[in-house]
Parts: structure tokens; sequence; C-alpha cells
């Protein structure tokens, strides 16, 4: 009996153990919508198989969680669409700006959507979605569908850094964020600026360091290449900003390169075009400092002249009337306890002294002076 129930014990556990896998994959694919308007999950065409990109460094130091894959249809027509999560915005950010290129146009479907050849990628939270055949469907399918995923992402606020890079002259699909040496390097490849690679270990990407790549237009049919490395404090900047400088200066290959500092964000045009259009791109770059000091908070000001003045005018008026009402009433209590009582409160014989010189002999009487 004992042996039937162990060996029942194996089978069930071996079905766990080969369920989990399936359970874990019916879980993830929740993110991707059975229904959206018209479109409803289902098969696609036999002969066009099911495509899913294989783990890339990049993809495995942005985290890369799970990937879904699934056919629409409306009856009529059919769209492809590959969902893939990362483990947080930043990541699915950092894959993002690795898809774009320069025959992607910025789409109105939403924001952080490039659209080119039939195809759309678009930044969802923490998930990158690609949709092919985007031309079977109508800008508001596309949005019900990104909607629809948006509800279940990770809505965690994008890296500031983005944000910095100029917009003037700036060639839209060249745009690289990277918060790792593997984004970075396969960044600096896309923009053949690989001889920089010298540079991926100075970074210091362990500290916090985020960097942003994009090319910006410079002349005709010339362009250079902006980078902007932002870290968590002035201190680490001003520490990999001489690591960088040194690399700068041993390697003749990166001549022209000079990196600069301002407060927490470092910034290097790579092979400039000259000194001065690096200088104008510098000068472009969108990021301002404050330095705010935390004190004590108060809403107090000093009043107008004119009532400064008016609260002494009455304050004085106030301080002599109290005195001549105190003085009157002093003197008239005493003056008539005098007549009323005389000699008897106020100014007693027996309780007056006189000191006398003895100039004379007649002693003075304390009684002639009243």
């Amino acid at each position: 009996m004992n042996r039937y129930s162990s060996l029942a014990s194996f089978c069930l556990a071996a079905a766990l153990s080969m369920a989990g896998p399936a359970a874990f994959a019916q879980q993830q694919a929740q993110l991707l919508p059975k229904q959206f308007g018209k479109w409803v999950s289902g098969g696609g065409p036999a002969d066009e198989p099911k495509v899913v990109a294989a783990d890339s460094p990049a993809e495995q130091e942005a985290g890369r969680s799970g990937t879904e894959f699934t056919w629409y249809s409306d009856n009529k027509r059919s769209i492809r669409v590959l969902l893939e999560e990362f483990r947080d915005p930043s990541g699915a950010y950092e894959i993002y700006t690795a898809r774009l290129s320069t025959k992607l146009n910025p789409s109105t479907v939403a924001p952080l959507t490039a659209a080119g050849n039939d195809q759309l990628i678009a930044l969802v939270g923490n998930c990158v979605v690609t949709i092919w055949h985007i031309s079977s469907a109508t800008d508001t399918d596309l949005k019900l569908l990104l909607d629809s995923v948006k509800e279940n992402a990770d809505r965690t606020p994008l890296p500031p850094v983005r944000a910095y890079l100029p917009e003037e002259q700036l060639i839209q699909g060249t745009q690289r964020y990277a918060l790792g040496p593997a984004g970075f390097n396969a960044a600096l490849t896309s923009l053949n600026e690989n001889k920089f690679s010298l540079i991926t270990p100075e970074i210091g990407f362990a500290t916090g360091a985020e960097a942003m790549l994009a090319s910006y237009q410079s002349g005709r049919n010339k362009s250079q290449d902006l980078l902007i490395i932002d870290y968590p404090t002035p201190q680490i900047a001003e520490q990999r900003l001489h690591h960088i400088q040194r690399v700068l200066a041993a390697n003749p290959a990166l001549a022209g390169a000079t990196v600069e500092r301002k407060t927490s964000l470092l910034s290097l045009v790579l092979s400039p075009m000259s000194a001065e259009a690096a200088a104008k791109l510098r000068d472009n770059i969108r990021y301002n400092t404050a330095v705010t000091w935390n004190e004590p908070s108060q809403t107090l000001t000093d009043p107008p002249w004119l009532l400064v003045v008016k609260g002494i005018f009455v304050g004085t008026l106030v301080f002599c009337g109290i005195a001549i009402v105190m003085g009157i009433a002093f003197g008239g209590v005493r003056v008539l306890t005098k007549k009323l009582f005389p000699g008897k409160v106020f100014d007693r014989p027996e309780d007056i002294e006189v000191l006398q010189l003895g100039l004379s002999g007649k002693p003075i009487d304390p009684r002639d002076f009243y």
C-alpha cells in the first residue's frame, strides 16, 4: 500500500511540474485581450508562423519576463500582435528605442508609437507591442488594443533623461536609451559609433547611470551624435567624468570628443563636425537645475508705514488718556479723603517728621505746612 502511495505522489508531482510552465504562460497571456472592438483573438494563416525574438544581451539586461503572440480577426481582415513584457517601463523603453529606425515615423495612434512598412511599434508601460498589417485596422481599433494593454501594464514614469535631448535638428528614429552596458553598446552600433565602446566600462552603469543617445543634422548630409549620461548625484558624475576623460585622452581614435559636466549630467558629442557645432548642440540640451534650501516658512510681512504711524499715534493717545484718568482718580480720592477726614488718613501730624538744621531756637510744627 505504501509503495502505491509513493508512486501516486511521484506522478502527481511530475504532473504539477509539467503543468507549472503552462499555468505561468496562461497567466502571462492575460495582458493581450481576447477581444477589442470587433476584433477577436484567433489563429492566423498557417504559412506565417509565430515570430518571437530570442533573448539578446540587451533584452536580458532590460529584464524581459514574458512574451505573447496572437492574431486578431474581424472576419474579413487580420492583424498580428506580439507583446513583450519587461521588468519595468525603463527596461521596456530601452528595447522600444532599440527597435526604432529612420524608416519609422512617429504615429498619431498614441504617445510613444512609431509606424512604417505596415508595422506599428508601441511602448505601453512595461510592455513593447509590435503590430503587423496595420493597414487592415483603423487608428481607432489600434488605440482600443493599446488602451486594453495599458489597463494591466506598469505605469511607473519613464526615465527623465529622455526629455533632456534637444528637439532642434533631431533625426527621428535615432533616439536610443541605455540602462546598462549591453544596451549602450547596441546603441553605439546602431549609430555607427562602435569605437566609443571603449568608454563603456567607465560610465558606471552599476552606480545608477542612464544614457541617452541621438543623431542630429549638422549640415547637408552631415550629422553628429550626442550622448548624455545622467547620474544620481553630482559627486558620482564628477568621479566618472575623470574616468571618461582619461579614456578619451589615451585613444587617438576618439580625438575631438570632449566630455563636460553640468551638475549630475555628462554630455559628449561623438565625432563632432567642429568645436562650434558641438558647443551649439550642447547648449540646446534641455537640462536645468535649481538648488533649494528648506527653511521654516512664515506668512508674516511688514505692514505699510502709514499703518505703523497710525498705530503709534493711537497707542500714544490711549496711553495718555489712561494716565490722565488714573491721575484724576488718584488725586480726587486723596483730596476727598482729606476733606472728609482731615488729619485722619493722610498727613497725620504724628506721622510727619521734619528735618531741622537748628539755625533758630524755634521748633517747627508740621501742621504749619497744611
